[in-house]
C-alpha cells in the first residue's frame, strides 16, 4: 500500500486550513496514496490554547468530521485525519482525538490522546493537560491488509503504548512537534519505534512558523523496520510518501526474532 503525510503549517483559520488540507491531499491521491495522514491540530493552530474549544465538535457530528468524511470518499482513500478536538464530559476540555475514515467516507476508528505534552524551559511552556481530557486506550485499525496502531505527538516519548498494540504493520504519529524537542529527539524517537517494534512508522507534522507565533519543527518522515529513513520533508507544507512493504517486514522479523524473544511485559 502506497501511504502519504501531509505537512502543514496550520494557520487560525480553519476554513483555510481545509483548503490547504484539500490540495495536498489531491496530489497525493493523484500521486497514487491509498492512505493518507493529515497532522495534529491541522484546523487550527489558535492564538491561545482555548481557541480550540470554539471549533469542538461532538462525535458523529459537525463540519470537522463531515469534511473529512467527504474527502475520504470522493478520493476512494483511507484518511487519517490528524487531530480534532471532541467534546468531553469536563468542562472547558476536550478530547485530543484522531479519527480514521475508510474509503467509502465512514468512521473505522478513534483514539484519543493518552499522553498529554508539558514542557518548561525559560519562555517557553506548554501544558495540554489545561485544555485537554487524556484517553484511556491504545487503538489499532485493520486497512486492507495492513494492521495499523495510532498515536498522536507526545504519545511517541512512551515506548508501553506501542507494545501494548500487539505487532503493526505500521504505525502513525500525527504531531505538531515543537521545535526544541523536535530538533532534539523527534528522529531519534521515530527510528526506535520502528526498530524495536520491526514495522513501519510515518510521522506527520506541523513544519515551520505558525500564523500564532508558534514555530513547528516539522520533519515529516516515513521510516521502514531497519529504521532506515524512506522520505523527509524538514519543513513547510508538502508531502511525503512511499509503500509500505510486508514482505521486508516478514524477512527482517524472521532474521531477527526480537518480538518472539521479549521476555517481560
Amino acid at each position: 500500500m502506497k501511504i502519504a503525510a501531509i505537512q502543514m503549517i496550520s494557520a487560525i483559520s480553519p476554513a483555510l486550513n481545509c483548503q490547504t488540507a484539500e490540495r495536498l491531499i489531491a496530489q497525493a491521491a493523484g500521486d497514487g496514496a491509498q492512505c493518507i495522514v493529515l497532522p495534529e491540530y491541522w484546523p487550527l493552530m489558535g492564538r491561545k490554547d482555548t481557541d480550540k474549544l470554539d471549533i469542538a465538535e461532538h462525535d458523529g457530528d459537525g463540519p470537522l468530521q463531515a469534511w473529512m468524511a467527504d474527502c475520504a470518499k470522493r478520493h476512494g482513500i483511507w484518511l487519517i485525519g490528524g487531530t480534532i478536538p471532541l467534546i468531553s464530559s469536563e468542562p472547558e476540555k476536550v478530547f485530543n482525538s484522531t479519527l480514521v475514515y475508510g474509503p467509502d467516507g465512514t468512521v473505522q476508528a478513534r483514539y484519543d490522546k493518552i499522553h498529554l505534552f508539558g514542557f518548561q524551559k525559560e519562555q517557553e511552556s506548554y501544558e495540554e493537560s489545561r485544555t485537554i481530557t487524556p484517553g484511556t486506550s491504545p487503538v489499532t485499525f485493520q486497512a486492507d491488509d495492513l494492521r495499523v496502531g495510532l498515536s498522536i505527538c507526545y504519545d511517541l516519548r512512551f515506548p508501553e503504548l506501542y507494545r501494548a498494540m500487539g505487532n503493526c504493520d505500521l504505525l502513525l504519529v500525527p504531531a505538531a512537534f515543537t521545535y526544541t524537542t523536535g530538533q532534539a529527539h523527534w528522529e531519534i524517537l521515530l527510528r526506535t519505534r520502528a526498530v524495536e517494534n520491526q514495522c513501519y512508522v510515518l510521522a506527520c507534522g506541523q513544519g515551520g512558523v505558525h500564523e500564532n507565533g508558534r514555530r513547528t519543527w516539522g520533519h515529516s518522515m516515513l521510516i521502514d523496520p531497519w529504521g532506515k529513513i524512506i522520505d523527509v520533508l524538514p519543513e513547510g507544507e508538502g508531502i511525503v510518501s512511499g509503500v509500505v512493504d510486508r514482505g521486508l517486514i516478514a524477512e527482517i522479523r524472521a532474521s531477527l526474532p526480537a518480538l518472539q524473544h521479549r521476555r517481560l511485559g
